[in-house]
């Protein structure tokens, strides 16, 4: 996608929590993408995005997306990206035909390189944040397995440590008790995606310290920006805060989240 064309995708690039929404922010909607038949071995789908953060010298950007039906050509998949599918289901298809199957209200991630082909049965909407470091070689992967990852929070949760520390939060009060647990890091160790959840806490006001996309499965999270803007997030909610945004956090109970954070 060419830069004159992109830009009417998307939403400024200030330091602001971003609240996705499914459709697209109210005024602008989700404009219809240009597509190119080289790109697909099915017909062309009808396709529409809205690119809420771009931060094209670092190579990440997130957005809501939609497609109908195709099956896109088979390659290196393009830049590492964790998503969480809002309506349809899709199957990431290896270079034997085996399909790893993505169901509705699931999240799952790609990683950067691996050969696959993405093929769509009926309409999808997806949030996603994407990420392709523009001054790392692309890596030569032979094998898509274990490169499609859906994310299960039971075995996550099985998984999950207590953390030592609250990075990147400074706590005001009572500490909480935290638990991590990472699924996935990307190739160049600047991406990692997993599962945290935390008892209630509230955090100083500073600027945070890395680009971060959330899915919250549980609770409730109040961000209240430098400006005093607030902003609240329930379960069901996605959300990003870029990195430098001066935020405080609060939670007055238990709170999960999936989450995708890049240091970029």
């Amino acid at each position: 996608m060419d830069n004159n064309h992109k830009s009417q995708y998307i939403m400024s690039k200030e330091k602001k929590v971003i609240r996705f929404e499914t459709h697209g922010p109210a005024d602008t909607g989700m404009p219809a993408m240009e597509l190119d038949h080289a790109d697909f071995q099915s017909a062309l789908p009808e396709q529409h995005l809205h690119v809420y953060f771009d931060y094209e010298e670092s190579g990440l950007n997130a957005g809501v997306w939609t497609t109908t039906d195709m099956q896109e050509a088979f390659g290196p998949y393009t830049g590492d990206e964790f998503m969480v599918v809002l309506e349809g289901k899709v199957a990431m298809m290896d270079a034997d035909g085996n399909a790893t199957h993505v169901k509705p209200g699931e999240s799952f991630l790609i990683r950067n390189a691996i050969p696959v082909s993405w093929k769509q049965e009926g309409f999808l909407r997806k949030f996603y944040i994407t990420y392709e470091n523009p001054n790392a070689s692309k890596p030569d992967i032979a094998s898509a397995d274990g490169g499609v990852i859906v994310l299960n929070a039971d075995d996550l949760q099985a998984g999950s440590k207590k953390m030592d520390i609250t990075a990147p939060f400074v706590i005001k009060g009572e500490q909480p008790v935290q638990h991590d647990s990472i699924a996935f890091t990307n190739d160049t160790e600047n991406l990692f995606v997993g599962m945290w959840d935390s008892t209630a806490f509230e955090s100083e006001l500073l600027p945070f310290p890395c680009h971060e996309f959330v899915h919250l499965l549980e609770g409730e999270i109040t961000i209240t920006e430098a400006d005093g803007t607030v902003n609240v997030f329930t379960a069901g909610d996605t959300f990003m805060v870029p990195s430098g945004t001066v935020c405080s956090w609060k939670t007055t109970g238990y709170v999960k989240k999936y989450y995708c954070m890049v240091n970029a």
